[in-house]
C-alpha cells in the first residue's frame, strides 16, 4: 500500500479471507499530550517513553517550545525529553498554531493562564468552529483576562496573563470533557486551591479519571468530593519522573474491528482491561455483537463471530463510533448508538457526515438526536469523504477489506494521530504481523 500521505485517493483491496495477526498501534495521543503539559509544568526533566509522533503531538510540542519550555524529540527510540519550568510559564507571551488538535489548545489555553503576558492560540479553520467559550467563562472566573474571538465562542483565543487565581468555578460538561481536563492540569500551578464544579453531564468521562491518573504519576493531588466536583489544592508542584505511554486504544479500535468484520483474530498487544484508557471498552460493544474476547495481562484479541445489531450508549468511548458504525454494515439488524450528540463538535460533525458516508457503502442511516441508527443493507463500493477527520479515514477504510470499490479521499488526514495507519493496515491484513 503506498504512503497515504502523499496521495488524494487510496482504493481499498478486499482481504481473500479471515484475519489473524497482531498489532501494536503507536502511543496514545491522549496520553502523550497530557504528559507532555505535566512534564512541561514539573520541577526537572521527564523523558515519555513510547510517546506518539503525529500532527496532533507535534503542534503541542511545538507550541511547548514557544512557551520557552525545552522539548527534545528522539524519533528513532520514540522518546521525548522535556526540561519542566515549575509551574512558570518563561515566555512573556506567544502566538500559539495548534491545527485541529482539541487538547493541544484547550489544555494550553489554561497553561497560558499561568503565565505573564499576552497569548494567542489559533489553528485551520475547522477549528474557529469548535468551541472553547465554555473554558473561556471558566477561566473567567478564575480571574483571567481571556476571549475567544470567532463567533460562537470558538478561537482564537487571547489571553492576557497575570496567573491563575484559585477560587470557585463552574465548567460545563456536556461539550467536551477536554475543558475540565485542561482546568485540571493548570490547577495545582495557580496561586491558591481551585475548587472546580461540573455543571451538567460531563461527556466522556473515562478521558477525565485519565487527566487524574496522569497528573497523579506528576506528583499532584487531585481531591474529588463527587463525581461533578473536583478540589485541587494549590500551590503545588508536578515532579518530573521518567513516563511510559500505552498505545493508543482509540487506535486499537480499528484492528479489533478487522478481526470483526473478516471473522479472523486479531491481538492488540501492549493493552489491557486495567488501561488508562476507557476506549479499551470498545472490546465489550464487540462481545455484545457476537464477538470472543480474550483479556491478558498485556494484551486484547478480538475472535469475529456473526455479527448482530445491538443497542448501546457510547458516551464513555466515544472516539470508537465511527468504528462500529463500519463493523454495524455488516450485522444481522440494527445498531443504534446513543448518548454521543457531543461528536458533532469534534474534527468534523461525527454524526451528520457519518451518516452521509454510510448511506453510500449501502446502509439505511437515522440520524439521532444523540446519536445514530443504522440499518444494513447491500454493502457497495464508494467513495469515501473523509472530511479531513483522521477518525473517518480510518474508520471507513475498513469497509473496503470487505467490499471493492471503496476508496477513500485524502488518506493523509490519518497523521492527524496515526502517520503509519495505512502501512500498519496493510502489514496486517497482508502477512498477519505488525512490528511492535
Amino acid at each position: 500500500m503506498p504512503e497515504s500521505e502523499n496521495i488524494d485517493r487510496l482504493e481499498m483491496k478486499p482481504v481473500a479471507g479471515p484475519v489473524h495477526g497482531t498489532a501494536r498501534p503507536p502511543g496514545s495521543k491522549s496520553i502523550t499530550n497530557r504528559a507532555l503539559v505535566c512534564a512541561a509544568l514539573a520541577d526537572g526533566t521527564s523523558v515519555l517513553h513510547g510517546a506518539l509522533a503525529s500532527d496532533d503531538t507535534a503542534v503541542m510540542v511545538d507550541s511547548l517550545r514557544r512557551l520557552g519550555i525545552e522539548v527534545a524529540e528522539d524519533a528513532a527510540a520514540k522518546t521525548i525529553t522535556v526540561r519542566g519550568c515549575g509551574g512558570r510559564i518563561p515566555s512573556h507571551g506567544a502566538e500559539l498554531f495548534i491545527g485541529n488538535s482539541g487538547t493541544t489548545i484547550r489544555f494550553l489555553a489554561a497553561a497560558c493562564a499561568l503565565g505573564h503576558g499576552t497569548f494567542r492560540l489559533d489553528g485551520v479553520p475547522r477549528m474557529r468552529e469548535r468551541p472553547i467559550g465554555d473554558l473561556v467563562e471558566a477561566l473567567a472566573q478564575c480571574g483571567v483576562k481571556i476571549q475567544a474571538l470567532s463567533t460562537g465562542g470558538c478561537p482564537p483565543v487571547v489571553i492576557e496573563a497575570a496567573g491563575l487565581l484559585g477560587g470557585r468555578v463552574t465548567v460545563r460538561g456536556d461539550i467536551s470533557s477536554q475543558f475540565l481536563s485542561g482546568l485540571l492540569l493548570a490547577a495545582p500551578c495557580a496561586d491558591g486551591p481551585i475548587n472546580i464544579h461540573v455543571d451538567g453531564t460531563l461527556v466522556s468521562i473515562p478521558y477525565v479519571q485519565m487527566t487524574l491518573d496522569v497528573m497523579q504519576s506528576f506528583g499532584v493531588a487531585v481531591e474529588s468530593q463527587t463525581s461533578g466536583d473536583y478540589r485541587v489544592p494549590a500551590p503545588q508542584s508536578y515532579r518530573s519522573r521518567e513516563y511510559h505511554i500505552e498505545p493508543d486504544a482509540s487506535a486499537a479500535s480499528y484492528f479489533w474491528a478487522v478481526a470483526a468484520l473478516t471473522q479472523g483474530s486479531v491481538k492488540v498487544t501492549g493493552l489491557s482491561l486495567g488501561s488508562l484508557q476507557g476506549d479499551v471498552r470498545f472490546c465489550e460493544c464487540l462481545a455484545q455483537m457476537g464477538c470472543d474476547v480474550t483479556y491478558m495481562a498485556d494484551s486484547i484479541t478480538i475472535t469475529g463471530r456473526p455479527l448482530h445489531g445491538i443497542d448501546v450508549d457510547m458516551n464513555a468511548i466515544s472516539d470508537t463510533v465511527q468504528t462500529l458504525s463500519v463493523v454495524a454494515l455488516l450485522a444481522d439488524g440494527p445498531t443504534t448508538i446513543r448518548g454521543v450528540g457531543h461528536i458533532r463538535h469534534k474534527e468534523t460533525d461525527r454524526i451528520g457526515n457519518l451518516a452521509i458516508e454510510l448511506r453510500k457503502l449501502g446502509a439505511t442511516v437515522d440520524v439521532l438526536p444523540d446519536g445514530l441508527r443504522i440499518v444494513p443493507g447491500a454493502l457497495r463500493g464508494a467513495e469515501i469523504e473523509t472530511y479531513d477527520d483522521h477518525r473517518m479515514a480510518m474508520s471507513l477504510a475498513l469497509a473496503g477489506l470487505v467490499q471493492e470499490g471503496v476508496v477513500v479521499l485524502n488518506p493523509g488526514c490519518t497523521a492527524k494521530t496515526y502517520p503509519e495507519f495505512f502501512e500498519d493496515l496493510s502489514r496486517l491484513t497482508r502477512t498477519g504481523e505488525r512490528g511492535a
